[in-house]
């Protein structure tokens, strides 16, 4: 079988337990391989254990949110306002020189 090259961001599926995982990480130097699984836990190789692993190139699951533990919930408020003019503004980093709601006597 044809050794695959670690890719970030790319899905494999491990022939041997079925396992559905997404490399996160590729250190050439460290030459170690970095991934999470599709229940969310992180694992590392070196490359010695990457090549022996078989492997397959897999789609991503359809909900790729489930390693992050992500739901609806965590989704922004799409009733709340974006204004990504504002963002670059250099005037909202600026402090104002009284804070609301204190006295000085």
């Amino acid at each position: 079988m044809k050794m695959l090259s670690p890719a970030v961001g790319a899905w494999y599926r491990d022939l041997q337990t079925h396992a559905l995982f997404e490399v996160v990480d590729w250190d050439p130097a460290q030459l170690t391989i970095e991934t999470q699984y599709l229940d969310g836990e992180v694992s590392e190789y070196d490359l010695d254990a990457w090549r022996e692993m078989q492997l397959e190139t897999a789609e991503p699951p359809e909900d790729w949110r489930a390693p992050f533990e992500l739901d609806d919930d965590d989704m922004l408020d799409p009733d709340l306002p974006m204004h990504p003019e504002e963002w670059a503004n250099p005037l909202n980093s600026i402090e104002p020189d009284a804070m609301y709601g204190v006295e000085d006597f």
